[in-house]
């Protein structure tokens, strides 16, 4: 991405009235953030049902001045920046309408991995629920090892999962509610320093953005956006726990929750959630891993040998599909025609990309390259 592009990418998230959808149907009705400032006064005859409102709103020389100040902080902290059009960002995540037009990483891992995973829970959690967070993580990691973990890196469930997935060797992504010239709590410092090293922190938020309440709800969908499933340890009666819970349900993603004593106030948000069938029960990772239909026997192989292999059925049937669409097919044409859960044609298009059969396109698109 060159700079007048990412600098028009800054300059979207703050115009006053733009959130992720509005700036994403610009974005494609002109082709690139650039063009929308560019062709400003034209966009209502490029683009059906532009307000002269929003016409009025994106002249802000403000706007323009605060990017180009983020410029200079992504310089010098190399920072990586993931518009949502490009290869590199989160594919699961842009299936989902409100995904933000653009991500900031700092970290040295793919958010792409084969198996994502988020865990949430209280910030008050019992030990009951730090021990439960452990062992989970740790059978995980035994029989996944290509899996990611992403949570919030608040107090409570978050860090223990954070931390659990560096204990056991499992990369593990941060997504916070500010900039990356912080870290909030402070007190998570150095298992932030850690998580650099192995995972990383993404946020939507530019620098000098404080931690405020909403961003921490916003962030949530990025929590559950990311993962083939969202797993909930231990909750009150409210929570943002709760929130991602009920983001990930939206999204058609699966949702997991353990079971509490009844009488602990703790595990009382996992007990509504599932008798209301809300979240699937789990007490262990094989629970976990069977509810999924994760197959575990095959082992991840190098992308050079796997250009070489037989489509299986699923892919098979995912590029059937898409022969029947030369312009490429949504995810959810996708998801009605071959009728596989979200999770699992994620995967299956996330191999295929792999093999260099498929490519993504803007608006949640795919298409056969080949």
């Amino acid at each position: 991405m060159d700079s007048k592009e990412l600098l028009s990418l800054i300059a979207l998230q703050h115009i006053p009235g733009v959130g992720s959808i509005t700036a994403k149907r610009l974005i494609e009705g002109v082709g690139s953030a650039a063009k929308i400032f560019e062709y400003r006064t034209e966009l209502p005859s490029m683009i059906p049902n532009v307000q002269p409102t929003l016409i009025k709103a994106l002249d802000c020389p403000s706007a323009h001045r605060r990017a180009e100040q983020e410029l200079e902080f992504i310089h010098k902290h190399h920072i990586t920046c993931l518009g949502y059009h490009e290869e590199d960002y989160p594919i699961r995540l842009r299936e989902c309408d409100d995904a933000p037009i653009l991500l900031f990483y700092r970290g040295n891992t793919s958010l792409n991995p084969r198996r994502i995973v988020s865990i949430v829970g209280t910030r008050k959690c019992t030990d009951y629920g730090r021990d439960l967070c452990d062992s989970f993580v740790r059978d995980l990691a035994s029989q996944c090892s290509d899996m990611l973990i992403i949570s919030g890196l608040a107090y409570g469930i978050d860090v223990c999962a954070h931390r659990a997935a560096i204990k056991y060797g499992l990369p593990t992504i941060g997504v916070l509610a500010h900039g990356l010239d912080r870290i909030y709590p402070s007190v998570h410092r150095n298992t932030a320093a850690q998580m650099v090293d192995c995972g990383g922190l993404l946020t939507e938020y530019v620098s000098h953005t404080e931690p405020e309440r909403t961003n921490f709800l916003q962030r949530n969908r990025i929590v559950a956006g990311m993962a083939d499933a969202t797993i909930i340890v231990e909750s009150a009666a409210k929570g943002g726990s709760l929130v991602t819970a009920s983001i990930a349900n939206s999204y058609g993603r699966d949702c997991f929750t353990f079971p509490g004593r009844i009488t602990d106030l703790s595990s009382v948000g996992c007990h509504r959630l599932i008798r209301n069938n809300q979240a699937a029960l789990i007490t262990s990772a094989d629970d976990f891993i069977e509810a999924m239909m994760w197959d575990i026997t095959q082992k991840p192989q190098a992308i050079q040998q796997s250009l070489f292999l037989e489509l299986n059925e699923e892919e098979s049937c995912v590029v059937q599909v898409l022969k029947k669409y030369t312009e490429g097919a949504v995810i959810n044409t996708l998801v009605a025609e071959t009728d596989l859960p979200v999770h699992r044609l994620s995967a299956v298009l996330f191999e295929l990309e792999l093999r260099d059969i498929v490519r993504p396109l803007a608006g949640s698109i795919y298409k056969l390259k080949r």
